[in-house]
C-alpha cells in the first residue's frame, strides 16, 4: 500500500518545483516534505526526484505523480455520490493539460476559463507546438492534450476539433520591401521569418507549398502568439497567423496576405486520458464545444 501523504508531498514538489515551495503548499516544514519522499524512495526502490533548480520527477517519480492525479480525480467523484466525503475548503484538483500556442491564444483560454470558474480545480497549462504535446501526453506529464496528430496516445480517447486556418502575412511596407515582384524561393531566402521556436515548421510547411521545395528561411525567434502579431505590423518579419487572431487587421490593411487563398490548414485534435472522471468530461465538453464553433469543420 502506497504512502499518499508521500504521493502528495512528490507531487507537490514536481508541481512547486522545490522541496521549500512544496513545503509551503502543504503546510509542513522542507525537512519533513524531504523524509517523505526518502522514505517513499525507499519503498519503491528507486529516485523519484532530481534535486535540481528546478525539480524533475524520474520516469517512475512521473508514474506515481499521475497516479495521484488519477486519486484526485476519483475522490472528487466520490464526494458526489458520498457527501459527507466532502468537507469545507477542501483542494482544488490539479490538471495539467498541453496545449499549443496559438489555440491557447484564440479559442482555447475562454473555454478553459468558463471551466474553471465553475470546477474544482487548478490548471497547469503546458505549451509546446501542436505536432509534440503527445509526448506530454505519452510521459505521463499532462491528463490531456491538444495535438496535431490525428493517432490515439495509449490510453487516452481523441476527439477531432477541426482545423486552424493559418495566413502567411506582413505589413504592405514589409511586402514592398522584401516581395516587390511577387513571393518566390529567392525572396522568401532573404525575407526575415517568423517562428515560434526551434519546432515551429508551419512557415517552412508553407513556403514548401507556394515554392514546391525547401527554402532555407531566415528567422526570428519570437516565443508568444500576440507577439508574433506585434512584431509583423511593426515590419519586423513575415509569418503564418491564425486568420482569427489578425482578421481585423487584414480588413484594415495593417496586414496583408503573401499569397492570396494560400491558407494553411492544421487539424487539431483533443487527447485525454481514459480515466472515469466527471472533472475530465467537463473539461472536454467545454473544450470541444468552443473548438467546433471557432474551427473550421470538414
Amino acid at each position: 500500500m502506497l504512502d499518499y501523504s508521500a504521493l502528495n508531498a512528490l507531487s507537490a514538489v514536481v508541481r512547486e518545483g522545490s522541496f521549500e515551495r512544496a513545503a509551503r503548499v502543504l503546510n509542513v516544514t522542507p525537512s519533513a516534505i524531504s523524509q517523505r519522499i526518502r522514505l517513499l524512495e525507499e519503498r519503491v526502490g528507486c529516485a523519484l526526484v532530481v534535486r535540481e533548480q528546478p525539480c524533475v520527477p524520474t520516469k517512475t517519480g512521473r508514474d506515481l505523480c499521475q497516479h495521484i492525479d488519477r486519486v484526485r480525480l476519483l475522490e472528487d467523484d466520490l464526494k458526489t455520490s458520498v457527501p459527507s466525503l466532502a468537507t469545507e475548503g477542501d483542494a482544488r484538483v490539479p490538471i495539467p493539460v498541453a496545449v499549443n500556442a496559438d489555440s491557447l491564444a484564440t479559442w482555447f483560454a475562454p473555454a478553459l476559463a468558463t471551466f474553471a470558474a465553475g470546477a474544482p480545480v487548478l490548471m497547469e497549462i503546458a505549451v509546446d507546438d501542436q505536432d509534440h504535446t503527445a509526448e506530454w501526453l505519452r510521459s505521463g506529464a499532462v491528463m490531456g492534450a491538444v495535438t496535431g496528430n490525428g493517432r490515439s496516445v495509449p490510453g487516452c480517447s481523441l476527439q477531432p476539433l477541426g482545423a486552424m486556418q493559418y495566413v502567411a502575412a506582413a505589413s504592405p511596407d514589409f511586402v514592398s520591401k522584401h516581395f516587390p515582384n511577387g513571393v518566390s524561393s529567392r525572396s522568401l531566402s532573404a525575407a526575415p521569418s517568423l517562428v515560434f521556436n526551434a519546432k515551429d515548421e508551419l512557415q517552412d510547411r508553407w513556403a514548401h507549398r507556394i515554392c514546391r521545395r525547401h527554402v532555407e528561411l531566415p528567422r526570428h525567434v519570437l516565443p508568444s502568439a500576440h507577439a508574433f502579431v506585434t512584431a509583423t505590423l511593426s515590419g519586423m518579419g513575415w509569418g503564418l497567423h491564425p486568420h482569427s487572431l489578425i482578421a481585423h487587421h487584414l480588413k484594415n490593411g495593417s496586414l496583408v496576405a503573401l499569397v492570396a487563398e494560400s491558407n494553411l490548414q492544421v487539424p487539431l485534435h483533443w487527447q485525454v486520458a481514459r480515466a472515469a472522471s466527471s472533472l475530465l468530461d467537463g473539461l472536454t465538453k467545454h473544450l470541444v464545444s468552443a473548438a467546433r464553433k471557432e474551427l473550421a469543420q470538414p
